[in-house]
């Protein structure tokens, strides 16, 4: 799992009210999750959702 949470750094993240955050999907590139965000803003525009970088950092 380790392996393929490196080849998919880009996070798109839906804020919850109570400051919880939920995946919705890991991407490759940034243009994909930028892409995905900008589909699923048209379809639920209420909802708070972001493009974040998370890094695997080696222990």
């Amino acid at each position: 799992m380790l392996q393929e949470k490196r080849l998919k750094p880009w996070t798109v993240v839906r804020s919850l009210p109570n400051v919880e955050k939920v995946v919705v999907g890991e991407f490759r590139s940034w243009s994909d999750a930028d892409g995905h965000l900008k589909i699923l803003k048209r379809m639920v525009p209420a909802d708070r959702l972001a493009v974040v970088f998370d890094p695997v950092v080696p222990a």
